[in-house]
């Protein structure tokens, strides 16, 4: 987990920064350098903004890079723009120009897993939303392994993890704490997503403080929902310890309080993961009609 938070400091923060200012700093020789430099900066940053895990950071700083990058295009192509639009390049310009474009190819070719999990045909299946009273940030979620991992496993492929942010837009009280009380979301209110039949609880397995984690039970203490209008059943994985207010058999309306975030399971933080099955494979779902992906809000 030091490691991923590393990348994430590296790739979000420090590399926008160096590009941002190699911008407006860079001593071009003509357009063409100029142009080819800017055109990969701003994948880069477009790829950073879209597939990023911005919840780790301040969730707002996302919207900053872009917004900077602009300035820093302006500004620099004031300083650049009487220039002609080629000059005598040296072979090591050259070399540097075909290096400019193979990463441009590589941050471009990123874009199409993201942008194709934005959507998808297979049919969905509208829930109500289980949490309540706060805002809520998609970690993982979509149709593509790029902004959803659970997308590689069929049975849960438009699974959706998310979290909730404090008033500064950040999932906790510090990077990666052990302390669970310092998650924004542990202990939130979960409520059934719909109507139907309550199949399966679990309830028994301790919280576990971060990075602990039990691969063995993967979805932890969690219910297990047969929503009665779509036959499809519903998981609320990663509960509390002893949260769970419905056993097997009961039936269930939809907003119906059952239970609380927790930390049990194969989960590397708390956080609420849900998915929807129907006949072992995984089926799309909406809330109010969205369909969310990485870096969704969800104000509830």
């Amino acid at each position: 987990m030091t490691l991923a938070i590393i990348q994430l400091v590296i790739f979000q923060l420090i590399l926008p920064i160096i590009f941002i200012l190699s911008l407006l700093r860079g001593k071009f020789k003509g357009k063409t350098d100029w142009a080819l430099q800017a055109f990969m900066y701003s994948l880069y940053i477009s790829w950073v903004f879209f597939s990023g895990r911005w919840d780790w950071t301040i969730y707002y700083l996302r919207f900053l890079w872009p917004v900077l990058l602009m300035i820093a295009l302006y500004i620099s192509w004031r300083g650049i723009r009487s220039k002609p639009l080629e000059r005598s390049y040296t072979g090591k310009d050259k070399l540097s120009f075909a290096f400019c474009s193979l990463l441009a190819l590589v941050f471009a070719f990123y874009h199409v897993p993201i942008f194709a999990g934005y959507s998808t045909n297979d049919k969905a299946i509208e829930l109500e939303f289980p949490l309540q009273n706060g805002t809520f940030y998609v970690g993982h979620g979509g149709a593509s392994t790029q902004i959803n991992y659970h997308h590689a496993h069929p049975e849960q492929q438009y699974a959706v993890d998310m979290v909730q942010l404090n008033m500064l837009g950040v999932r906790t009280a510090g990077v990666y704490p052990e302390e669970l009380e310092r998650y924004e979301i542990y202990g939130a209110k979960l409520v059934s997503p719909c109507s139907g039949e309550v199949v399966d609880v679990r309830t028994d397995m301790s919280d576990l403080n971060p990075p602990e984690t039990d691969s063995e039970q993967p979805k932890g203490n969690y219910v297990q929902i047969q929503c009665e209008e779509d036959e499809v059943n519903v998981f609320i994985a990663h509960m509390q310890e002893d949260s769970a207010t419905v056993e097997s058999g009961n039936m269930v309306e939809a907003g119906q309080p059952i239970g609380l975030v927790g930390n049990s399971g194969n989960t590397s933080e708390p956080h609420l993961h849900i998915h929807a099955v129907k006949n072992g494979q995984g089926v799309p779902i909406t809330f109010d009609g969205r369909f969310l992906v990485r870096n969704s809000l969800v104000w509830n």
